[in-house]
């Protein structure tokens, strides 16, 4: 049988996935025993022990002056602002993009426009962002919009102008209206599709999240990061870092599910 006809099962599926996370692990552990064997005060690459320790420090006690437990109150503040601003991008993503791609008149006036938003770097406006609307959550929730719904708004309208030409005719022999159109030929299609586009969009919007946090705040985990970072702490920056991480990939796990559930037809 040819290598590329064999398909791992599942638990050769499962060993396969986590080989590089052991292998990294491995290499980190033996990079910090060599390190801390020639100085024993390295704050580079803390031993596994020290990283628990300030896991616990973090996220299993009070903080003396707050009392509020660090991991958690950061993780709340970072996943409300991310997810604030990935929803409402996709909203406009969804009723910016629909138009776009089947309304022709919609299009050649508003295509433009999104493709130059596009092209704008998101956190050169970051300032302007801060002088506009202040320091606040707004600020934040709105670098994430401005830095996913352009790419959501030209996927849909992509994702629009390739559906069969067949169908759109055949709804309208149908004496169907460009609102019933719209409605229930266009819009179940492309939903799953955006499911995709957020899946897509989210390594951006947890860049934006962070550079915001890092910026102007007072709790969530870019801030975290950035705040301990002067004293050197990657006994707690690796810990969010890798936090961040299985953030994100629960996330995106959570919407390849969802449009499973929802639209079984699509994968297929």
């Amino acid at each position: 049988m040819r290598v590329l006809n064999r398909r791992p099962g599942n638990v050769g599926t499962a060993a396969s996935a986590a080989m590089p996370f052991v292998l990294a692990l491995v290499v980190y552990v033996a990079a910090s025993g060599v390190r801390l064997a020639e100085n024993p005060d390295d704050k580079l690459l803390p031993s596994l022990a020290t990283i628990g320790e300030a896991v616990e420090r973090v996220a299993l006690v009070p903080d003396r002056r707050t009392g509020d437990y660090i991991l958690w109150t950061d993780t709340a503040a970072s996943l409300k602002r991310l997810l604030v601003g990935v929803a409402v991008a996709a909203a406009i993503g969804l009723a910016v993009g629909v138009p776009n791609g089947l309304l022709p008149w919609f299009g050649a006036f508003w295509s433009p426009w999104v493709r130059a938003m596009s092209m704008v770097p998101p956190l050169a406006v970051l300032p302007i962002l801060f002088i506009v609307f202040g320091i606040g959550e707004l600020a934040k929730v709105m670098l994430i919009v401005l830095g996913t719904a352009p790419f959501l708004m030209r996927d849909i309208e992509q994702r629009v102008r390739e559906l069969p030409r067949e169908q759109l005719v055949k709804a309208q022999t149908l004496d169907g209206t460009t609102w019933q159109i719209a409605v229930r030929i266009v819009l179940p299609q492309v939903l799953p599709r955006l499911l995709d586009g957020v899946r897509l969009s989210l390594g951006s919007a947890w860049l934006f999240l962070i550079a915001a946090e890092a910026i102007a705040s007072t709790d969530g985990l870019g801030y975290r990061i950035f705040l301990v970072r002067r004293y050197l702490s990657m006994d707690v920056i690796l810990p969010y870092v890798a936090w961040i991480t299985l953030l994100a990939f629960l996330l995106d796990y959570a919407l390849r599910r969802l449009n499973r559930r929802c639209f079984p037809w699509y994968g297929a």
